[in-house]
Parts: C-alpha cells; sequence; structure tokens
C-alpha cells in the first residue's frame, strides 16, 4: 500500500505521536553577522561512530535554508526553566536582530550561540541533509560539546510543555 492509499486522519497522527514525550532543543545557527534560532524537539542522537545527531527542520521556516548554508549549527539542550525561550523560539516571523538577547548565551567554537544555561550543549557540522516530507533531516558531526549547567529537562508531551 502507497502512502498515498492510506487514510489517517492528520489530526489522530498529531495526538498519536504527541504522546511520545521529548525533551526540548533551541537548534542555532550564524549566517554572516545573523544568528538564527529555532525551537526542536525532533533531535535525537545518530550514532556513536562518528558521533552524530540530528534534527528536523520544516522546509519552509527561514531557519531551515540558513542552517543549510551555513553548514555549522549549535544544539542547547533546555532545562525546564528555558521553557519561555522554546516558547519565543517556536513562533514564526520574529525579528532576527536582537532575537537572542533575553537569554544569556556564549559563542561556541564553532561561532554559533550557544544558551549558558543550556544543560547540554552540541555544536555540530552537517554531513548529511535527507529530504522527509515537508521537513528537512538535517544530520550532523559533533565537533564540540559542553554541559554549561544541572538542572531538570524540558520535556514535551501531548501538546504542552511537562517537567519531570
Amino acid at each position: 500500500m502507497h502512502s498515498t492509499e492510506r487514510h489517517v486522519d492528520p489530526g489522530a497522527y498529531r495526538k498519536a505521536v504527541g504522546r511520545f514525550a521529548t525533551g526540548v532543543a533551541i537548534v542555532t545557527t550564524r549566517l554572516g553577522d545573523v544568528d538564527h534560532a529555532m525551537t526542536v524537539n525532533s533531535f535525537t542522537s545518530v550514532s556513536l561512530e562518528p558521533l552524530l545527531v540530528l534534527f528536523c527542520a520544516e522546509k519552509v521556516a527561514r531557519f531551515h535554508d540558513a542552517v543549510l548554508e551555513a553548514g555549522m549549527w549549535g544544539v542547547s539542550v533546555l532545562p525546564a526553566s528555558l521553557e519561555d525561550a522554546s516558547r519565543f523560539f517556536a513562533h514564526r516571523g520574529r525579528p532576527l536582530n536582537g532575537q537572542l538577547a533575553r537569554w544569556p548565551h556564549h559563542r561556541g567554537e564553532s561561532g554559533v550561540a550557544l544558551f549558558d544555561e543550556a544543560i547540554a550543549t552540541l555544536e555540530c557540522a552537517t554531513t548529511a541533509v535527507h529530504g522527509g516530507g515537508d521537513h528537512s533531516i538535517v544530520v550532523g558531526e559533533v565537533t564540540a560539546m559542553g554541559m554549561p549547567s544541572e538542572g531538570m529537562p524540558l520535556m514535551y508531551h501531548e501538546g504542552r510543555y511537562r517537567r519531570l
């Protein structure tokens, strides 16, 4: 059976996959002198040899083209205390200029912004991009990492932020 022959209600699909609890991260990149950032819950470890991770970016998001062109990106795994940042970077159309100013951050070795309060950070070089429907699956090799703070992770489950 081809996917076009299936009759799965998109609303029911969202509800079903929403039952899979995920962590929340902000992926950042820098293109020229402009920082780009996007909240993701589609982030995962892929491989230990080499060290690979992936995230998914919607093709129509301005972040999508920026991260593909830049080729380098950072991941800040969020603690529960950064729910406000997660909400902010999940919204489309916000001004790029100064968008990181509300949250303490630093530049990683690659120049990407990383959140100071993150419970883990990774810097990655894109190694592959795969089509995934209306998203791209961006795979990157980890080039640097850190664990700048302690804290409980921010979680997302059934369309709501949760805490452990």
